[in-house]
């Protein structure tokens, strides 16, 4: 009995007691779980095909509720908030009708006929490139490979006409080859309206589910993640009007063609950091480069102005700091989630990463409180000790 004792006292010494020791099993343990939920995968398929419809409304429904949830509480000060919801209903349609009966059809309009003008274009550059590297070395370069650039623009143009046309006049098929989309996009105004009218009380429901113990922490974690989430959101998609509409008049004063359609790339373009900003001038400086030489001075100096706004005035008043998150940091995770999921992903990447900042920020700070790995030394002489 008193072996028994004695073993049962070494192993909770040095086990039990061990944190690293339990670090380890804990380790251990996680990898045990993830090895045999990817052994039984097949278990959870219902699972990820239901997270996998429901998500895309979910994430459109959330981005539109934080753009839109201020104007309902605004309106709320003066009438019931049921009303509010109807009338920015009805304000929303209106915008919607006037963008697709003036807007839309003007846009298509200039595509087209930057896509007419893809062989012009073409032959411009490939002049232009005869004049500054010789004209000999260009056709040796299109003998070797045989191909005609004329030619090809040629192709590449009616090609995207097709698929334009098809896309405008073609609703049909468009909408039997993105069907979940436009699902997603249709549930959308009805899970807002639920969302707007009781969503304040959603906080609430979710605590019901949590300890009486952990209630205020939790709350405190989902207050955050949402002030979090809304300020990145809702100042982002500010942020991108601003460059479009500054953007559209830069054209507009230094008479660029196509301003318009290179305006609105720019404000959707620009929702993704750094790297948005890099994609919109792209086009822009194609058309400045077959324009003129003088035309693509004037669009440096507009895109140099434009972003000095943005970057000075418009985004430090807008978004202030609430993310801090490094400019680094931000670039490593567009490129990562780009690599993993795509275009959602790059969209996602950033307030993605400012809840599971969050989560992980409170998860780490509760760690530290139980564990007590971190407690300040009390002796003065340990090294670091702050005096």
């Amino acid at each position: 009995m008193e072996t028994l004792q004695t073993w049962s006292g070494r192993f909770k010494r040095f086990f039990l007691d061990n944190k690293f020791v339990l670090f380890l099993l804990v380790l251990l343990l996680i990898g045990l779980n993830i090895l045999v939920f990817t052994k039984t995968s097949f278990i959870f398929t219902p699972i990820i095909v239901l997270l996998k419809t429901i998500s895309l409304p979910i994430i459109l429904t959330g981005i539109v509720f934080y753009l839109l949830n201020p104007v309902v509480d605004f309106l709320e000060r003066r009438i019931r908030r049921i009303y509010s919801i109807l009338l920015l209903y009805l304000l929303i349609i209106g915008l919607i009708t006037i963008t697709i009966v003036s807007i839309i059809p003007f846009l298509k309009e200039q595509i087209m006929s930057l896509i007419d003008n893809i062989p012009r274009y073409v032959d411009i550059v490939e002049n232009q490139t005869k004049q500054l590297i010789g004209s000999n070395f260009v056709n040796q370069a299109q003998q070797t490979t045989n191909i005609n650039i004329s030619d090809l623009a040629t192709k590449v143009s009616d090609q995207a006409a097709t698929i334009v046309n098809s896309t405008f006049t073609g609703v049909g098929n468009f909408i039997g080859a993105l069907t979940e989309i436009i699902i997603s996009i249709v549930t959308v105004p009805f899970i807002l309206f639920y969302l707007l009218k009781d969503g304040k009380k959603l906080p609430v429901y979710i605590l019901k589910f949590v300890p009486t113990q952990l209630k205020e922490q939790t709350y405190t974690v989902l207050s955050e993640m949402n002030h979090r989430l809304s300020s990145y959101i809702r100042g982002q998609i500010i942020v991108s009007f601003c460059i479009g509409f500054l953007l559209f008049i830069g054209y507009l004063i230094i008479g660029l063609d196509y301003a318009s359609l290179l305006a609105v790339i720019a404000a959707c373009t620009s929702i993704v950091p750094y790297l948005g900003p890099t994609i919109a001038i792209t086009p822009a400086i194609i058309i400045a480069i077959v324009t003129s030489p003088l035309m693509l001075l004037k669009l440096v100096i507009v895109w140099t102005i434009v972003q000095l706004i943005e970057g000075k005035l418009i985004s430090p008043q807008i978004m202030g700091k609430n993310l801090h998150i490094h400019p680094i940091t931000i670039i490593f995770l567009l490129l990562t989630a780009g690599k993993l999921f795509g275009v959602v992903g790059i969209i996602l990447a950033i307030p993605g990463y400012a809840v599971a900042k969050v989560i992980t920020t409170h998860l780490f700070d509760w760690f530290k409180m139980r564990s007590h790995l971190y407690d300040e030394e009390k002796n003065e002489n340990t090294p670091g000790h702050k005096v």
